[in-house]
């Protein structure tokens, strides 16, 4: 087991780390921006570092400083948490030379999967189902015309390299993907720096639901079930929870076993998520793999009993998997909505500023996943996300009728958040019968 481990994130990520870490006996050496200098967190860690900056790519993205971190630190691993440096394959690459364990999967599999169009080959080739579509990129506005005439409209242009939404265009007719091509590459050149782009069939009013997956350095790969991510702003997902409901028994069977066969065509070890979108008559698609812990995390844990960043940080070390797929046995249900500091009447506009009150629900089932509290101040350099507050319960519907409870329990004075949003959807008649798409939110509040 390790002895010292550095966290190279910030915020709620962070602290889920360190918590875990401490409770293992490991050490761990936090880092952190000007920005988030003085954040109480960091009074967990062992040791604490400034790598530069408000700005992220001075700072939380400076692998040369992160690096150095973990050198003056002298830990023996890195857990990257979400987002920043997470699923970059060139850091990954960086911390083996340098003799530092990446808590994550290879960076040959980092690469394979983070290619979309990579991907869905795997997909295929593992027998999973991906959305009809181009076999690899498309270069011209011809090729364009032509496949989308093949698969009919309407279509969906996405980059290869991308996700939340970035690089991606629905075109309808033939004059809108001539204009969206071009769009949605430079979209993607100016997000990724990679112009490639792929075209879809467009799946109207999907379901998004992902498979939780942990498979360690000795072949063995177990899924942790699926979680449905339904309920989402542009690509952004709002609240999730698992069991999907309404997902045929033998539909969520299939769709979890295909995500374990295109987790192990592909050589990935730790934890990772295989996500498909789902049609109005239960076919499942393949659409991608995110390549590190996923914020929704908590759902899985809850109705599953494992700890994902414990068992995280035991397969990094080398150690077997301690259950098999026989003992994942999921119990009741979960549900975990994300408090973000944006005001929804505004367009979802981000208030970062000071909390002048905090109020934490608690109660039988009740989880509030949370870096935020009375005095601290929401930057404005970084993701709105100020907490997770996740519930579970028995049922679904005691599950929703927690969750209304903990969000009325909840206070964050001083700035908006999504709480009174989240109020809304859980009253709202087709999410109580577990009738959500990804374009509900958008066509009941935002159209």
């Amino acid at each position: 087991m390790y002895k010292r481990i550095l966290v190279a994130n910030r915020g709620e990520i962070a602290l889920r780390v360190i918590r875990a870490c401490r409770e293992m006996g490991i050490e761990t050496v936090a880092m952190y921006s000007e920005a988030d200098r003085g954040a109480a967190y960091l009074d967990l860690a062992d040791e604490a570092y400034c790598v530069g900056p408000a700005k992220s790519a001075q700072s939380y993205l400076k692998i040369d400083r992160v690096i150095s971190v973990a050198e003056v630190g002298n830990v023996e691993a890195i857990h990257p948490g979400y987002g920043f440096l997470a699923e970059n394959a060139h850091f990954n690459e960086i911390c083996s030379s340098c003799k530092i364990d990446f808590i994550g999967p290879t960076p040959e599999a980092m690469n394979m999967l983070g290619d979309k169009v990579q991907a869905r080959g795997l997909a295929r080739s593992a027998d999973v189902p991906v959305v009809p579509g181009s076999e690899g990129l498309v270069e011209t506005e011809a090729d364009a015309v032509r496949l989308a005439n093949e698969i009919g409209f309407p279509v969906l242009i996405k980059a290869t390299a991308g996700g939340g939404g970035k690089g991606m265009r629905v075109a309808a007719n033939e004059l809108v993907l001539k204009s969206a091509l071009q769009q949605a590459k430079n979209e993607a050149e100016a997000t990724f720096g990679n112009s490639g782009v792929y075209l879809e069939k467009y799946i109207e009013r999907p379901r998004h639901v992902e498979v939780q997956i942990v498979a360690d350095n000795h072949g063995n790969v177990v899924h942790l079930w699926e979680r449905d991510c339904s309920t989402q702003r542009r690509h952004q997902k709002l609240i999730e929870e698992s069991p999907a409901p309404n997902l045929p028994e033998g539909t969520r069977s299939e769709m979890c076993e295909a995500a374990v066969r295109l987790i192990r065509k592909a050589g990935y070890t730790n934890a990772g998520t295989v996500e498909f979108i789902v049609d109005q008559e239960h076919n499942y698609y393949f659409i991608e793999v995110n390549a590190r812990i996923q914020v929704e995390h908590p759902v899985t844990e809850v109705v599953t009993g494992i700890d994902l960043i414990k068992t995280q940080i035991m397969i990094a070390t080398g150690e077997r998997l301690p259950f098999s797929q026989g003992d994942v046995k999921p119990s009741g249900a979960a549900i975990e909505c994300r408090i973000n500091a944006e005001n929804p009447d505004a367009n979802f506009r981000p208030c970062p500023g000071t909390i002048e009150r905090m109020i934490v629900p608690g109660g039988f089932g009740v989880r509030f996943d949370s870096h935020a509290h009375s005095g601290y101040t929401v930057p404005t350099h970084y993701d709105s996300m100020i907490g997770k507050l996740i519930v579970h319960q028995p049922t679904r519907r005691e599950a929703i009728e927690c969750m209304l409870r903990a969000l009325d329990e909840l206070r964050v004075d001083g700035i908006d958040t999504t709480t009174d949003f989240h109020k809304k959807v859980l009253n709202h008649s087709n999410f109580i019968e577990g009738w959500v798409d990804t374009t509900f939110v958008e066509r009941t509040w935002l159209s």
